[in-house]
This record gives C-alpha cells, structure tokens and sequence, in this order.
C-alpha cells in the first residue's frame, strides 16, 4: 500500500471516478466525445482519425508532459484516456 493505504495511489480509482462522474456530467458520454474530436482532427489533418486514436493521442500528449514532471493528475488522465481507448474500436 502507499502513504493513503490506496494501491497504485489512488490513480485507477481517481479515473474511473473521472470518466465515469464528473467528465461525464460536464461533456456527456466520452465516445460522443471522442467521435467529435475525431471528425475535427479529420478534417484538419485531411487524414481520417479515429476515435482510437483521439484516445492514444491523448495519451502521448500526456507522456510529453510527464517527460518534465510526473503528477497525479497526468497519470490520472493517462488511465482515464486508456479506459475509454478500450471501449473504442480501432478503425
């Protein structure tokens, strides 16, 4: 156990209290989402992106962040987006 007596320090726990509450209250449900951010990144890009990949992107978006400092919140996100990247199929 860590320092709070939460394994892996609360980080799965945190996520899916994120993903599955809050984030949900405020932007609906993440593969609504992912698929409007998709559709936008698509049509920037010229290249179709799916919403597998918007959810692996954001992961590296956050693996860019922690190459400085590690926090509880990226790696919060990290899971989070790993979560919802396995509800979503690759295309």
């Amino acid at each position: 156990m860590t320092r709070d007596n939460r394994p892996f320090n609360g980080v799965l726990e945190d996520a899916d209290n994120i993903i599955n509450g809050v984030r949900q209250d405020q932007y609906g449900k993440p593969e609504d989402s992912f698929d409007k951010i998709a559709d936008y990144w698509s049509a920037y890009l010229e290249h179709r992106v799916s919403p597998h990949d918007v959810a692996m992107m954001m992961i590296l978006l956050k693996v860019g962040r922690i190459q400085d400092k590690a926090t509880h919140d990226t790696l919060v996100d990290i899971a989070g987006y790993a979560a919802i990247g396995s509800t979503l199929h690759p295309e």
